[in-house]
């Protein structure tokens, strides 16, 4: 089975997304072909996008699923022309809410990911400078880290640090695991002195080998002996240090951020 799905907002689109897809990863053995369709924020721009829901819906396959996140009430309003499934977020959530709280909404466009509290983001984006900064052991200067990230090459340390910058304003580090350290019976020093920071990343050998493959095809550093060789080195050597090791081959960034926000407890002061 294949659907075509639209995530259309005046916005960023991002909600949508995000809602979207936790709602279809439900279902197996569909292909969904996603098309996000961000800042429809004026009645033609709204009626643009019902054209092309509608074209999509002429092509012979079955009504597309619409994901709405569209503040304005004609705008959204104009959706309904298309010859589509519509799940409009605001519509099923903001009145019984509105009941709830006992206070009516003040919608505006762009408050989910717009800057907001701008003492908040600047926060997000000084952790993303700090993350770039201290990236693949750029500095071994980690006193201001908040999260240190350990593993081998490859094994998703650099995307990790980065979401948890961009969508927590942690400042996250990380060091790459070379020979030299999988060799020795300790961390080095400068990293055991952050032993409470410490987070692990692994990945399957196979997967770290596929990776590789892309980057340095043929080579040493990409074979699957090299790849079998650091992995079992590098969680034996975190484990002998007592460093909490999560895998990186079956999850997503967001999974593995939210279980390292969880483990380390920093949730409460970046809520």
């Amino acid at each position: 089975m294949r659907r075509t799905v639209f995530f259309v907002s005046d916005g960023t689109a991002i909600t949508a997304e995000t809602f979207g897809h936790s709602l279809l990863t439900q279902f197996q053995g569909i292909k969904f072909r996603e098309i996000r369709l961000p800042f429809v924020d004026t009645e033609a721009k709204a009626h643009d996008s019902v054209e092309l829901i509608n074209k999509v819906a002429a092509a012979g396959e079955d009504k597309p699923l619409v994901f709405s996140t569209i503040v304005n009430h004609k705008v959204g309003r104009e959706l309904t022309h298309a010859h589509a499934h519509i799940f409009d977020m605001f519509a099923t959530f903001m009145e019984p809410l509105e009941r709830v709280l006992g206070v009516e909404s003040s919608p505006r466009i762009g408050r989910a990911h717009g800057m907001g509290d701008s003492d908040s983001y600047e926060h997000r984006m000084e952790a993303t400078n700090y993350a770039l900064t201290h990236d693949d052991g750029i500095s071994k200067h980690l006193s201001q880290a908040e999260v240190i990230l350990v593993g081998v090459s490859r094994s998703g340390k650099t995307p990790t640090c980065l979401y948890l910058a961009l969508h927590y304003g942690i400042k996250a580090a990380n060091y790459p695991l070379t020979e030299e350290d999988l060799e020795q019976p300790r961390l080095p020093p400068f990293l055991r002195e952050h032993k409470g920071k410490l987070f692990g990343l692994t990945i399957d050998a196979e997967r770290l080998c596929r990776i590789r493959e892309t980057r340095r095809p043929g080579s040493r550093y990409a074979s699957a002996r090299q790849c079998r060789y650091e992995v079992d080195a590098a969680e034996s050597l975190l484990r002998s240090e007592g460093v909490t090791l999560l895998s990186s081959t079956g999850s997503s960034v967001e999974e593995l951020a939210s279980r390292i926000i969880l483990n380390l407890g920093l949730s409460a002061s970046h809520s």
